[in-house]
């Protein structure tokens, strides 16, 4: 009981950490966008219910979320049936800065996704080893690539305590 006491002290000793939301633009969004890799995609449902699923997401060249999939998976079928999707970008510490987007999604299915799929895997890990054999790869592994437009986002936003109103 003196380890849960102990942790209750420190953070009742804490500074609270006041809540932040910052509007952007378009290029704001994907500077932040860029050397963010950890999301949740959230695609709806034939019943309009949202279906989610963590994802490793990057930036292409063009300025749209691009997601590595398979196309059996739930994702892939709701994107390419709804025609959009959102998805929620995270920081690596879970405390850290995000931010939703929204926007038209497209599926691209082998072979039209290979160069793609490039391309994806370069803005999250850079340069491959043996591409022809990533190629290779993502046909034999039947591999899909989900992209979505950003049409609206939120503010970039960090948890935390409702900022001091003037009555406090």
């Amino acid at each position: 009981m003196t380890h849960v006491n102990s942790t209750i002290a420190r953070v009742e000793t804490m500074a609270p950490q006041i809540a932040t939301n910052t509007k952007v633009d378009l290029d704001g969004l994907l500077e932040f966008l860029r050397p963010r890799h950890r999301g949740i995609l959230i695609t709806e449902r034939g019943d309009g219910s949202p279906q989610t699923s963590p994802v490793t997401c990057g930036v292409d060249g063009q300025g749209r979320i691009v997601v590595a999939t398979y196309p059996q998976r739930a994702k892939t079928s709701n994107a390419r049936h709804r025609g959009r999707a959102s998805i929620l970008v995270l920081s690596d510490d879970f405390n850290g800065p995000w931010v939703q987007v929204d926007g038209a999604a497209e599926v691209l299915d082998v072979p039209e996704a290979v160069e793609p799929l490039v391309e994806y895997f370069r803005v999250i890990a850079g340069e491959h080893s043996d591409w022809d054999e990533y190629r290779e790869a993502m046909v034999r592994q039947n591999k899909s690539l989900i992209r979505i437009t950003p049409s609206r986002w939120g503010p970039i936003a960090t948890g935390g305590f409702p900022p001091p109103t003037d009555d406090d």
